[in-house]
């Protein structure tokens, strides 16, 4: 099994820090965050890993040669023309995950202790086209499941902004944590092109095929993109 590691971004909210250096670099407890997520994959059995690169790419690049990859193997997807978001950088890559059955999609910010086996394997139990790591947690943008965790929408809850999959009638509000698996199936056809957001793909989808949550309320989960998360990761993550 292969993963993609989404590492491209900006990272504004990691200013200064990012100024100067890419937000997958940035250091938890002597660790990069693009180490800390290579090993968590490694955990899991998975040592074929993609990583898009668009900020700083030369010290991406470098920082990679000189691990070694940390043990893993691993291809570039170059996105140093332009960013792609998320959906337009896996579809970009998808030539690169040919013969794979399903990928493991990861942001390269998140630390957390969710056990990707386990959820690995309800994803192929469910046949689902795509499977969601959710929380019940705070956040200002949310997904809407309805009671079997299947896919029916998105809300932001700042402004009340709200898009549909289906009915969203009994639907609940779950925090997305940044991490999913996608079917080949979905893979090869996102219909959109260009710059584009996975959600947005999760939603077209959703209306025609099934898209679940996987509930990991409980694990440790920490976004360190945030502000002052460097420090609180560093109490959770040794």
């Amino acid at each position: 099994m292969k993963a993609m590691i989404f590492a491209a971004g900006l990272g504004t909210r990691l200013k200064p820090f990012t100024d100067h250096s890419p937000k997958a670099l940035a250091e938890v407890n002597g660790k990069s965050l693009l180490h800390r997520t290579v090993t968590y994959l490694q955990q899991h059995g998975i040592y074929d890993v993609v990583i898009n690169i668009h900020h700083f790419p030369h010290l991406m690049r470098e920082a990679i040669a000189t691990h070694n990859g940390y043990g893993s193997r691993i291809t570039i997807s170059d996105e140093t023309s332009g960013l792609l978001e998320t959906g337009g950088g896996l579809k970009k890559a998808t030539p690169l995950f040919e013969g794979e059955h399903d990928i493991v999609v990861i942001n390269v910010d998140i630390l957390t202790s969710l056990d990707l086996t386990a959820m690995i394997t309800a994803h192929r139990q469910n046949n689902a086209l795509a499977t969601l790591a959710v929380m019940q947690r705070p956040s200002s943008r949310q997904l809407l499941f309805n009671p079997v965790m299947e896919l029916r929408g998105w809300i932001n809850n700042n402004t009340g902004e709200c898009k549909e999959a289906g009915n969203i009638e009994n639907t609940t509000p779950w925090s997305f944590s940044g991490i999913q698996i996608v079917s080949s199936t979905l893979l090869h056809s996102i219909p959109f092109e260009g710059k584009f957001s996975m959600i947005d793909v999760y939603l077209w989808q959703a209306a025609r095929g099934i898209v679940k949550g996987y509930n990991h309320t409980g694990d440790i989960f920490i976004d360190v993109g945030k502000p002052g998360s460097v420090e609180q990761a560093e109490q959770l993550f040794p």
